[in-house]
């Protein structure tokens, strides 16, 4: 079973599109680093999501490191998101973000990282929901003036989930 870490961002979009109990329905486990939890999460949706399932994680002392040592080389990423990378480093673990500088610096030193739209996907295999609801949570993100979403990728499942 593979344990997804998840940035903040990710956390956001899933908020935005109302999908955050189907997320944790489908049977994934996302967790987050307790760093990014006190700063991030928990005065806002952090207890909410605790209740859905969300972990949070503590790294060891060499994970910090890690992080310390990535956030120095690469000072565009968020502490927070150094600690996210750090974390996807365990085994069995894998990297869930919607930033582009933090996709590119865990592409170089995880080999693999995962996007909003490939959590959908997963939702979607899982069968625990329909594809009224991943069409309509993907709609509302993909409509939020923020969102750098894929457009041409966006099209696509919202047209595969709209024909069935």
């Amino acid at each position: 079973m593979i344990i997804l870490v998840s940035d903040t961002s990710v956390l956001i979009d899933l908020e935005r599109g109302g999908m955050l109990e189907t997320v944790f329905t489908a049977g994934l486990t996302l967790v987050v680093p307790d760093l990014l939890y006190e700063r991030e999460l928990e005065k806002d949706i952090g207890p909410y999501l605790r209740q859905l399932g969300l972990g949070v994680v503590t790294l060891t002392a060499a994970e910090v490191q890690v992080a310390q040592k990535v956030r120095t080389e690469r000072p565009g990423l968020s502490l927070p998101d150094c600690f996210a990378l750090s974390c996807a480093s365990r085994p069995d673990h894998s990297l869930v973000t919607g930033d582009g500088l933090l996709r590119k610096e865990a592409g170089k030193r995880l080999g693999s990282v995962y996007g909003l739209l490939w959590l959908l996907d997963q939702i979607e295999a899982s069968g625990k929901t329909t594809h009224e609801v991943l069409r309509e949570g993907l709609s509302k993100i993909s409509d939020h003036p923020r969102t750098r979403l894929p457009k041409d990728e966006v099209r696509r499942r919202l047209s595969a989930w709209t024909s069935t």
